[in-house]
Order: C-alpha cells, then structure tokens, then sequence
C-alpha cells in the first residue's frame, strides 16, 4: 500500500424505495429512513446517500413526483438531526435534485453521469453542489442483458473521462466531480473484478474514486451467498482491495464492519491517528 494524501470516506446508503435489491420496503417510511441514516451516521458514514429510485437490474422508473414524495421528508430529517453529516441526493432527475439541494443535500449522486437530464448539468454548477458521475451501460431495465467491452477499464476510464469533462464545460468545477465506474451495472462479473484489479487506472484520473460494490450479486456468484445481507464479508474484501488501489469513498450498506476494517487498513499505511469519517473535501 502506498501512503495516503486523501481522507477515506464512507457513504452510507439509504435507500427510500420498495424494490431495491437488497433493503427494498424497509425504510419506506420516513422515519424509519431517518432512523436508519442517524445510525449509519454513528457508525462513520460521513455522507448519506439518500435514494427514492431502485436502479437494480431490471427495475422501473419511477415519476418525479413520487420521487420527491419519497425523499423529500427523509432529507429534511436527516439535514436537521445530523447536521455534521452531508447528504447525497442519488436521482438522475433536476427537479428531484433541486428540491433535495434546496433542503440541506450537498451532493447529487447521478447514475446517468448528466445525461438523464439535460437540466442537470447546470443545475450543479449553479448551486455549488457537488456530483458523482457513474459509468452505466445502457439503463437499469436493459443494462444486464448482455454487457460487451473490448477492454473494460479503457472504455469505462473514457467514458469517465468524457463526462467528466461535459461536466466541467457546463460549469462545474473539477474539484467539485467524484467518479464511479459503476460496478454491477451493465457488467458481468468478470468485467467487475477486472475493473476491481484495475482501478488504479481509474484514480490515476486525478478526482475520487467512488466504489459500489455493496451485497451486489456478484459477490454472492463467488461465494455462492444469495441472501444479500450474508455478502458482508465480500463487501468489506472489495473495499479493502480498493483502498489499496487508491479508492478514497466507499458507497455501503453496512457502514461498521467497512469503517472498521478500512481503519485497520489505514493504520498500516500511515500512524494510527484518524479514523475513514472524514468527507471528501
């Protein structure tokens, strides 16, 4: 491992949605969600992902309406009783962003890397926000029937690389862009350990490199684990290899036993003195 110039930091995901593919219906209810970002919180998410769309494969969109009726109460929740922690708005939708970033969000979380939307794009660069560009082939009800790459790590660095450069001309700067190469969607296992072994390659783009590997199926292909909940253990390998590789923010499910096993991590690389809380900025 080398030494370390950026801070680690965790993402906790909470998801607001009937049919996500792991927590589906659990937090629908906005107290629950808010209970449950309070506890991701206190366990070292320095970020919460707030959510109202499943983007499994083969889900369905939802209407924009519905959307900000789902998080909406949970992000003004979560901005008044966790104000040390930011919020993320994970929506390829401007007028759900918008709303969310008018309540306390700092940062949009879009799947479609600005292309879902062509609001979007400006919408960020006004508001100063922050935004996380994700590499996805084609849409969630398509992106897994079949996925092809010639080189999986070139053409998702490309593809990074061009949005990240689309964003910059709308105005967003540089510093303000997180990247994602979006593990699991519209990738077959391989094409995710690939990009797992080489995502160096990736950070060597110069901004943070956010990585989803969380309970996804392809870690219950390995370990043969169909229940989402028991791929904890392959969750917290992945972020581990990570790390090492120079991936700074971790988008996960179960914050502790991450934010437990990154501090080890850390503390073999530089002197045990802070723990992976810290934001990305």
């Amino acid at each position: 491992m080398n030494a370390r110039s950026e801070p680690v930091t965790l993402m906790g995901v909470v998801n607001v949605t009937p049919d996500s593919f792991s927590d589906g219906g659990r937090y629908l209810d906005p107290n629950k969600a808010i209970a449950h970002g309070l506890k991701l919180a206190a366990e070292g998410a320095a970020i919460l992902d707030v959510g109202g769309e499943s983007t499994r494969p083969g889900s369905e969109g939802v209407p924009a309406e519905e959307e900000l009726h789902r998080v909406m109460p949970v992000i003004e929740g979560l901005a008044d009783a966790a104000p040390a922690a930011r919020i993320s708005i994970d929506t390829s939708k401007a007028v759900v962003a918008q709303a969310a970033l008018g309540a306390g969000a700092t940062l949009v979380n879009d799947v479609t890397a600005l292309r879902g939307d062509p609001e979007m794009a400006h919408l960020i660069a006004d508001s100063k926000a922050d935004c996380c560009l994700m590499h996805m082939l084609g849409d969630p009800r398509t992106m897994q029937i079949n996925p092809r790459y010639d080189d999986v790590v070139d053409e998702v660095k490309a593809f990074l690389e061009q949005r990240m450069q689309f964003a910059i001309d709308a105005g967003i700067p540089a510093q303000r862009i997180l990247l994602d190469p979006g593990i699991g969607f519209g990738k077959t296992v391989e094409h995710n350990l690939e990009l797992l072994r080489r995502i160096d390659e990736l950070v060597a783009l110069g901004r943070p490199v956010v990585i989803g590997t969380s309970r996804k199926s392809f870690l219950g292909r390995l370990t043969g684990r169909s229940d989402p909940e028991e791929r904890i253990a392959g969750t917290v390998a992945t972020c581990v290899m990570a790390f090492e590789k120079g991936v700074t923010v971790f988008r996960v499910h179960d914050v502790a036993p991450v934010h437990d096993a990154l501090t080890v991590a850390a503390a073999t690389v530089a002197p045990w003195t802070t723990s992976p809380t810290s934001t990305t900025r």
